[in-house]
Parts: C-alpha cells; structure tokens; sequence
C-alpha cells in the first residue's frame, strides 16, 4: 500500500448514474468521500434517455424532479403498428404498416409519476448540481484512469474503521493512490474495479444485432412524436420520441447474419425507410447513432469483503430496449448510498446493511437479465415467427410488461432491515412489505394542503413511522394514540444521537382518518410535532388527514393501503421508500426489537 495514498471514507470509481445517485446520499450524510471519472468532464451526451416512474419518484424525494419533468418528453401513449396482413389488420392493403392499436405507456395505479424521456446527460448535470448546492464544487477527480483495486481483507475483517482499500489511479499522466473505508465500483460494463478483483461477467449474446439512432425526421409518419412499436416484414422498430420536441430515437431490428463491425450509418436510414413503408422516412440530421449485439451477463460476485461494491453496468449488461440500464443503475447506487451513509455516521452496524445490498441486489439483477431475455426475444422476428407469436399477443406482453419497466415490479427478501415474515401485512395488504411504499393524496392538517403522502418522505436518510391512527375524534382511538406515541416515542429516542433533532434517524409521520376539522391541533400527541431545526419550533408538517381538500377532491387514502380505520396501522418506511415492516398499533413498542438489529443505540 502506498504510504503517501489520499485518504477518504468512500471512493467512488465511475461519474454515471450509479456513482451520482450514491454520492447524493452520502452528502446527505455529510460523509467524506470522491468520485474518481476517466473522461475529462462531465458526461457530454448519454446515450441512455428513458426515465422510468421509479427513477422520477427517486429525484423527487432528493428534490430535484422539477427541472427533469419541465425539460423532457412525456411517455402517455403507445402506438401499435404491425404488417397489414398480419392477424388480419387491414388485408385489403396489399403492402406496408397500419396502426391497430393505442394503450396507456402507464397504468394510473403504477405510479402518480410519469415515464419520461431526458438524455442521461442532463440527468447526470442535475444529480452534480445537487452535489454541487451552496457552491462548493463536486469532488468529482475527471482524466483519472483506474488502474488497479485491492482489498487488504485482514484489516478490513480486524477493523471496521479501516481504510482498507487500496486504488491506484493515473491522473493527468501521473500515478496516485487512494485508501477508502469502501469502494464502489461504478465504472461500467469494462470495469477496471471487477476486472481487479477477478470477477466475471457470465452471461451470453445472441446473434441479433440492432442498431439505435437520434435523428431529426422528415416523414408524413402520424406517430412520430408517440413512442411506437412497429411490427413490419421488413423488421421491428422501436420509436421514442426525445425531449425538445423535434429529435426521435429509432431502435431498430437488422437482418440475420448483420455483423456490429459492418453497419453504417446509410444502413440504418436505409432499413428504417423499409420498416416505416409506405411512409416516407428521410433524415435531416442524424445526432448519433451506433449498432450493437444483443447479450445478457451478470457478474458472478458483486463484493470483495464487503467493502468493495458493484453497480450498475459493473455487474449487469443487457438490451436497451427496455429502457432499464441507467434506471437499474441508479437504483444501485440509490440503495448502497444511504446504507453507507448510516453506516459511517455511526448510526448502523455495518454486516446487516452491507449484506442486504447483495440479498436486494444480485436477486434485481438477475431478474432484470431474465426479464430481458424474454422482452428481447419478442422483439426477434424469427422467434416469433417460430413460436406463432401474433402481434396480438405481442402487444399483450408490452403492456403487461409495463409495471416492471416502470421499475416498480421489484419485492427485496427478507433480510435484517425488512421483515415480511414478522407479519402484520394482513393490516395494509396494498402496501406489500419489500415494495416500494405507493402513495395517496393526503391533506395535510396544518394549512389543508392536499398532497402526496410520499411528498412528507423525503429523502433526507431517516427512516420513517407511517403511523395511521384512525378516526381520533372518537375517544377510543384518541386514547390508543397516546398509549401508541409514547411507545414510539422511547424506541426513537433509544436511536437518537445525543443533541440532534428527534427526527434524525426515525422521522414519523401521522395520517388521521375522519373529519380533520373535529380535531384540534392540541389534541395531536406531541410526538407528531416534535421540536426541530434552529429554532426548536414545533414542526408541524408530519400530520395528514384522509379527508377531502377543497380543491382536489378525497385521496381516500385508508382505503388505497387497504387499511381499516377502526384497526389501524403502523407502516414503517426505509430511507429509500421501500416497505420494511408493517405492525399493530397496540405494538408499537416491539419496533425497539426490529431496529435494534441494525441501528446504534445512542442512549
């Protein structure tokens, strides 16, 4: 190890989604740490676009979703387009492609946010400018080729606290090393983090090749500007419309026997004017393009002694078709970030965060590869024609296939920080323990503001209490209440940093069922309006009603978890929005047992 190495508590090798999205919850954490990024600045133009509704529910907690939802395209509508012939659409035409089909890109009960399209460039400016808040620049080293990782496991086993990883780097031409806590491996599918390690990609290609193409059109086509599957003789093709209005991606299906290294750019204008047939297709511009062999490969391990991690691209390639790579990339680093972040801070122990990492994300992975065999194989023209796939059936599939590319299909085991088997899910039954937590419209009891539950979660890296304590205008429930808030109130404090706020680690939140103006503000226990900030005011921004607003109708929020008033229910909610327990109000106090088997006790 070199004696003279820079020190720092997490070094990050990789400036793309996965490394952004970790160092923001690490500077939540107000943890020391540094992105090492071979390029010489930020990423110019991405070739990944599609923003999942999982993904824009991610920015909106960190608070930066406004400025993704203004500036990208809205994926509403999906335009299904085959061969005239085919299942007997439009025989009377001899030749050429005709619509059959409009469906929703999302189903309302996925997600109250969109699926967008913004190029991962902009997303990765807006993830720096986070980083970047106050001015202080991100510490972002660019023109840093790693060169070479090693993990010195008897420190790392012998003390947690050990800066027991080593990288060497090549910085503008010169030679420099780094020692970290942890390193995350963010670095891409020709990472030089697994390639150190001595880590494999298992996996395989197909034969298929696609090519992928930015261009502004020049067509009479009616569906430019809708995301579009068409289904031609002449092959498929995949339309997504891009942000700004004008400029539109073509995925698109090449002939059998097409090698990468032949394709030109003529070749694919020149297939897209036979697929969009009778239309016409020409090209005024083309922005970028490339061509590529579909495969599918997951890295056989994903740590080194738990202080070394892979994300994203690092551990798991696949099509793009699905739009999954950047936004399974991301939720990688969205899930690592705030385990690291307790951890450093002192507020976890370490073993069952960092285990939960692997039992959450090796399962996506390898789910993720699975899935996207199959959506690529639907995508092959010869399959279907093997396997008599119609093109009824076909777009059955794309549809159903919409909740898991939206991001929201995905359930984590069991593990030490979420506990299904525990029970209690009989309480909220559409709030499903290892999911991510779905949202209602609230009223918020304060200022009779409506808006989304979620919105009283942000992503601030404390867990939350989701206590719905029914109607407590009715004395029995008003009673349960106290008896609930102060068992709640001894757990929260057990973990609580000495001189912070209350709702440092455990934050909570309260949602009324009933008439919220029959209650007073007094009536609401203290433990709600805890006394927080600079001032120690009483911060009145964690009580909701179930009720109707006066301008935005009833969220009938009970009734969207599946939560009976008279039983109520307490939902507890990870820093990352997933579901990790749910229990009986009159239970309130076995929730010291749940957290003590990972949070520190501070008192």
């Amino acid at each position: 190890m070199a004696a003279n190495a820079e020190q720092t508590d997490v070094l990050i090798c990789g400036s793309g989604s996965a490394g952004l999205c970790a160092a923001m919850w690490l500077s939540r954490f107000g943890i020391n740490y540094k992105i090492l990024e071979q390029r010489d600045g930020p990423l110019k133009v991405g070739q990944a676009d599609g923003v999942q509704t999982r993904t824009v529910e991610i920015f909106d907690s960190f608070g930066i979703a406004e400025a993704l939802l203004k500036e990208s395209y809205h994926v509403l509508e999906i335009a299904f387009w085959a061969a005239v012939t085919a299942d007997g659409a439009g025989a009377d035409v001899k030749e050429g492609i005709r619509r059959w089909r409009y469906a929703p890109d999302k189903e309302t009960e996925v997600s109250h946010q969109p699926h967008v399209i913004l190029n991962q460039a902009r997303l990765n400016a807006l993830m720096i400018g986070d980083l970047e808040e106050g001015g202080v620049p991100a510490p972002i080293e660019y023109d840093c080729e790693v060169k070479n990782v090693e993990v010195d496991e008897a420190a790392a086993a012998a003390d947690p606290a050990a800066y027991c990883v080593t990288v060497d780097t090549v910085e503008g031409g010169v030679e420099k090393s780094y020692r970290a806590k942890y390193v995350l491996g963010c670095d891409g599918a020709h990472s030089i983090v697994r390639r150190s390690l001595g880590f494999r990609m298992l996996g395989d290609s197909t034969e298929a090749v696609w090519g992928v193409m930015d261009v502004y059109p020049l067509t009479d086509f009616p569906d430019i500007r809708k995301k579009a599957v068409l289904n031609s003789r002449a092959g498929n093709l995949l339309v997504i419309p891009r942000e700004g209005d004008a400029m539109v991606r073509f995925y698109i299906e090449l002939p059998a026997g097409t090698r990468v290294a032949d394709v030109t750019l003529a070749d694919l204008q020149a297939r897209a004017r036979l697929i969009f047939a009778p239309y016409a297709m020409d090209v005024a511009e083309t922005a970028w393009w490339s061509a590529y062999a579909i495969g599918q490969r997951r890295a056989d391990f994903f740590h080194q002694a738990h202080r070394v991690f892979l994300t994203g691209d690092a551990c798991h390639t696949h099509s793009p078709k699905a739009g999954q790579g950047m936004n399974v990339s991301l939720q990688d680093g969205h899930n690592i970030g705030w385990k690291l972040g307790m951890i450093l801070r002192g507020l976890a122990a370490s073993a069952p965060l960092l285990e939960s990492y692997m039992i959450e994300r090796e399962r996506t992975a390898t789910e993720l590869i699975e899935f996207d065999r199959g959506f690529t194989r639907l995508f092959n023209t010869k399959y279907r024609h093997d396997n008599g796939i119609s093109t009824k059936f076909f777009a059955q599939q794309f549809v159903k296939a919409g909740r898991y590319t939206a991001g929201q299909a995905i359930h984590y085991d069991d593990s030490a920080i979420t506990d299904a088997a525990g029970g209690g899910q009989d309480l909220a039954p559409r709030a499903p323990v290892g999911m991510r937590f779905p949202t209602a419209q609230v009223v918020r009891f304060c200022d009779a503001k409506a808006m989304q539950l979620v919105n009283a979660l942000p992503a601030t890296g404390a867990w939350y209490l989701v206590v719905f304590a029914g109607n407590v205008s009715q004395a029995e429930s008003a009673g349960r209440l106290e008896q609930v808030s102060g068992a709640l109130e001894q757990v929260v404090h057990r973990f609580t940093p000495p001189g912070a706020d209350p709702d440092t680690v455990i934050d909570r939140v309260l949602v009324l069922a009933g008439d919220r103006k029959k209650v007073e503000q007094g009536e609401i226990p203290a433990f709600f309006t805890p006394a927080t900030g600079k001032w120690k005011m009483k911060n009145l921004t964690k009580v909701f009603a179930d009720d109707e607003s006066y301008n935005s109708g009833h969220g009938h929020a009970y009734e969207a978890y599946g939560i009976a008033s008279q039983r109520g229910a307490i939902v507890v909610v990870r820093p990352d929005h997933y579901v990790a327990k749910i229990v009986r109000l009159e239970d309130a106090s076995s929730l010291g047992e749940f957290f003590g088997a990972f949070l520190t006790a501070q008192s």
